[in-house]
C-alpha cells in the first residue's frame, strides 16, 4: 500500500512535469509531433498516481511481485519506444541530409560551371567588357 507522502509525492511529480511539458509546448520548445506524446505519458502517471488501486491490478495481470516493480516494468517499455520512435525519426532526418548535401553539391557544380563560362566569354572578347561599361 502506498502512504500518503507517497501518494502526495507522485502526484506532485506528475503535475509538474505536465507543467513542464505544457510550458514547452507553449513556448515552442517541444514539436507538436512529440508534445502528445508527452503530454499522455504525463496524464498516464497522474492517473496512477492517483489510482493506486489501478497499479495493483497491473501489477497482478502483469505477474509482477510488488507495484513498484510493474512502474518500472512500464517505465522501461515506455523509453524502448521512445528509443525506437527517436532511431525512426534519426533515420529519416539522415536520409534527408544526404539528399540535401547531394543536391547542395549538384547545384554548386552547376554554379561552378556557370561562373567559368561567364569568365571564359569575358577572357575570350575583352571588347566586349568595355562595350557594356
Amino acid at each position: 500500500m502506498m502512504t500518503a507522502n507517497q501518494h502526495v509525492f507522485a502526484m506532485a511529480v506528475s503535475v509538474v512535469t505536465l507543467g513542464v511539458i505544457l510550458e514547452l509546448i507553449r513556448r515552442r520548445k517541444l514539436r507538436e509531433e512529440y508534445s502528445f506524446l508527452w503530454v499522455i505519458t504525463t496524464l498516464g502517471m497522474l492517473v496512477l498516481s492517483i489510482w493506486y488501486g489501478l497499479v495493483e491490478w497491473l501489477t497482478r495481470l502483469s505477474g509482477a511481485v510488488t507495484p513498484t516493480t510493474t512502474l518500472f516494468i512500464f517505465g522501461l517499455v515506455f523509453l524502448l519506444l521512445i528509443s525506437v520512435h527517436f532511431s525512426t525519426v534519426l533515420s529519416r532526418l539522415t536520409e534527408q541530409v544526404r539528399r540535401l548535401t547531394q543536391e547542395l553539391a549538384i547545384l554548386s557544380a552547376e554554379r561552378d560551371d556557370a561562373r567559368t563560362r561567364a569568365e571564359n566569354r569575358t577572357s575570350v572578347d575583352p571588347g566586349r567588357e568595355r562595350e557594356a561599361s
